[in-house]
């Protein structure tokens, strides 16, 4: 497949940076270059799963055309096919200020996007509903688009509505987000609930038997340890990072993390730089709870105007940070410390984050991420299973195939 000049200049760009590293600490400056090679190697070997990116916001709010390069945002279909991302995990996110029916309608809206996507764009882009699937799409050169409900709140508390949303090709769901369903409570909100509901329960075990992937990023640490303690399946934190480098409550502590482990699960790395670097915590704090606040008391056509507008204005403008590529390989390598590199994946959040770590400020350059792994000492092998290996296992063992 021929490489765009963009992203063949980006490689030269960080070949450069990484030889002159190399350099600095007295090593050939070839040793660099071997790094950035395996990488684009690996890349082109590999499937690249991401198991949660915003992009559908993009398409619905922005009415942007992804299926060519945008110059805009951080993923478009280009993009992600040179980069080796041919996974992504598209979310359905509805903001918390949808309520109940209006929720739901919100986010058949975002599939009814999702289709014309698909629909229009059929040699570029095919729906997975397995791990099967997107192994069959990938080799045809093709993204293969798993579908995800960001917040259990657009189910409206309606189990029948979760099973719908099963039938239209939705194979996950993070059970809450800024603030608490009525059923469980979040990371980001005062606890209401001590964590899961009986109702909550029922979801979990819902989940289960449909083969729907429970995701537990967003959760607060009770909903996290109740979630677990129901679930016969293994969980993800599809973009969550780790508390002990960086301290926010969106982040999972090594406790968790170790639990999420022995459960079987995988930990999406998030991109985020309030997720990655302790320098942006605060800036990330006052964001959660700012976000977590708004609630313009809308419905219908009003509120879905509002909802462009918000997003529009929150996410079309790069904020300057201070974390960097190498915090978030400092997250990866954390969590292989504490349990193993079967654990850990890439949930960058792509399109939902407004501050993203230097070196990384795209899709196009996921291929550094690699490299700085492999300079790290990670195995080509190892680089896979955190590129592809672990989230395609969580989805074979809960959906089947």
């Amino acid at each position: 497949m021929m490489r765009s000049a963009f992203v063949e200049s980006v490689v030269v760009s960080v070949t450069f940076s990484l030889c002159w590293a190399m350099v600095g600490r007295g090593a050939p400056a070839v040793e660099g270059q071997d790094f950035v090679e395996r990488a684009r190697r690996i890349h082109a070997e590999t499937i690249g799963v991401d198991s949660h990116i915003d992009t559908l916001q993009r398409v619905l709010n922005g009415k942007e055309n992804i299926s060519r390069r945008t110059g805009r945002g951080h993923v478009d279909l280009p993009r992600l096919r040179d980069a080796g991302m041919r996974a992504p995990f598209f979310a359905l996110y509805v903001p918390t200020y949808y309520k109940g029916s209006e929720a739901v309608r919100r986010t058949l809206q975002l599939r009814d996007a999702m289709q014309s996507l698909l629909d229009a764009h059929p040699d570029q882009i095919e729906l997975a509903l397995s791990a099967s699937d997107v192994e069959r799409i990938a080799k045809t050169g093709k993204i293969a688009a798993v579908l995800t409900i960001e917040s259990g709140h657009a189910i409206a508390d309606n189990l029948a509505v979760l099973r719908m949303y099963h039938l239209l090709g939705v194979r996950s769901m993070t059970l809450t987000h800024f603030r608490n369903t009525n059923w469980a409570d979040s990371s980001t909100d005062k606890p209401e609930h001590n964590g899961l509901t009986d109702f909550g329960r029922e979801v979990v075990r819902e989940m289960n038997r449909i083969g729907m992937i429970v995701d537990i990023s967003h959760v607060s640490d009770k909903t996290f340890y109740d979630t677990l303690a129901v679930t016969s399946k293994p969980v993800i934190a599809s973009h969550s990072s780790c508390r002990a480098l960086t301290d926010v409550p969106r982040n999972m502590t090594d406790d968790m993390i170790k639990a999420l482990g022995k459960n079987g699960g995988v930990i999406g790395i998030n991109f985020g730089a309030g997720f990655l670097s302790q320098k942006e915590v605060e800036a990330a704090r006052r964001n959660f709870a700012a976000r977590a606040a708004v609630d313009p008391g809308l419905t219908g056509r009003a509120l879905d105007e509002f909802a462009t507008k918000d997003y529009l204005d929150t996410y079309s403008m790069m904020k300057p940070n201070l974390a960097t590529i190498r915090d978030a390989v400092a997250h990866i390598d954390h969590v292989v410390k504490l349990v193993g590199v079967d654990h850990v994946g890439i949930g960058s959040d792509w399109d939902g984050i407004s501050s993203v770590p230097a070196g990384l400020e795209d899709v196009s350059q996921m291929p550094l991420l690699t490299a700085a792994l492999l300079e790290r000492g990670y195995s080509e092998q190892d680089a896979k299973k955190i590129l592809t290996g672990n989230f395609l296992r969580v989805m074979r063992q809960v959906i089947g195939r």
